[in-house]
């Protein structure tokens, strides 16, 4: 009778165990192989529906010098279908960019002045009583448009601004009794300027959360100014074509939801989110006196969304975490609400969302 025949590898293991190993370490290699033949894919089509993106900067570069930040986060607003707010002082070129941007796409723009006096109807649009037909026609307001620029959004009352919130959230209009959908794309951009100046409101907490971006516009250098003052003060302002069309938007869009995200890098967007929330978890027990509120599930939605757009700007298929520390501040420094201990400490939510993402460990 012949000897059995050893386990493999001497370990004890039945044949089955050992095939059964093999089997699974075959599956792998081909899920592998089949994610990145996916990936390739997904590659090829971000090359394909981006090559928009260089024409629309060449197209804006003609008008604005520099600003190359705002004009980018403008960009992934667009592609991540979500609302942009721009915070800085007057005259840095945040209502030129907006427009520069609108008047660059074939869509329809409307501007919208806020001040004190003006009325939720003078958004949304109202009722009129027609008296030859003895009924009611609806009036739309500007709101019914692509693209509206919110023009210093924070100088008009909280009832005018919450007038923004269905149509920024649901993307449909009520006037009366009829709901009436917005067409896609629907972007609002709307500027503001620092609190601290006269005739102005803070903006609600519910509102200020359906912005997916908070953009901090800060002053060009010395070369861009120069630059500028060159452009602008030797003749007419330029005049910015429209380049892209609604089509190309939209595509690009779908394009930008199926850029891979890597499971690790999906937890590290929940682990920033949650260290806004739950400091001592992370090891930043010094900043759970600062912090009254964190980030909402929201922020989670809009920096995964984000950090998509990033990628496709730089024409991947896949999302790294530099993707998302490059647009976390964005997302989260209008998210995370200060305690009184931290305005005495003249501590600033971008100081607590940069502590946060430079403590946060790296996948």
């Amino acid at each position: 009778t012949p000897s059995p025949r050893p386990s493999p590898r001497g370990r004890g293991r039945s044949w089955i165990t050992f095939f059964s190993d093999r089997l699974d370490r075959r599956s792998e290699r081909t899920d592998t192989d089949v994610m990145h033949r996916d990936i390739e894919a997904i590659q090829e089509k971000i090359h394909t529906e981006s090559a928009f993106v260089g024409r629309l900067l060449d197209e804006v570069g003609r008008v604005i010098v520099g600003q190359r930040y705002m004009i980018e986060r403008l960009l992934i607003g667009l592609l991540a279908d979500g609302h942009v707010l721009l915070e800085g002082v007057p005259g840095l070129a945040k209502t030129m960019t907006v427009r520069a941007l609108a008047n660059a796409i074939s869509t329809t723009f409307r501007r919208i002045q806020f001040t004190p006096d003006l009325l939720p109807a003078d958004l949304t649009g109202t009722l009129v009583y027609d008296p030859r037909q003895s009924e009611f026609k609806t009036h739309k307001g500007p709101i019914f448009a692509n693209i509206i620029l919110a023009d210093e959004i924070n100088r008009s009352p909280a009832k005018v601004q919450s007038a923004l919130l269905e149509a920024m959230q649901e993307r449909t209009v009520t006037i009366g009794d009829t709901t009436y959908p917005l067409d896609a794309p629907f972007l609002v951009l709307a500027t503001q300027n620092p609190i601290e100046q006269e005739g102005t409101y803070p903006l609600p907490e519910a509102q200020v959360d359906r912005f997916m971006l908070k953009l901090a516009v800060t002053y060009p250098d010395k070369d861009e100014e120069l630059e500028i003052m060159r452009r602008m003060s030797a003749g007419p302002e330029p005049e910015v074509g429209a380049v892209v069309a609604p089509e190309e938007i939209l595509r690009a869009r779908t394009a930008v939801e199926m850029i891979y995200m890597d499971p690790q890098v999906e937890t590290y967007i929940v682990d920033l989110v949650f260290a806004t929330r739950q400091p001592k978890d992370y090891d930043l027990s010094d900043l759970a006196d600062l912090i009254a509120f964190g980030a909402s599930p929201r922020a989670t939605i809009s920096l995964a969304k984000a950090a998509r757009a990033h990628a496709f700007l730089r024409r991947r298929g896949y999302v790294t975490p530099e993707d998302v520390r490059s647009i976390g501040l964005d997302v989260l420094r209008h998210r995370v609400l200060l305690t009184y201990e931290a305005e005495a400490e003249e501590m600033t939510s971008d100081d607590v969302v940069n502590r946060v993402l430079n403590s946060i460990e790296v996948p």
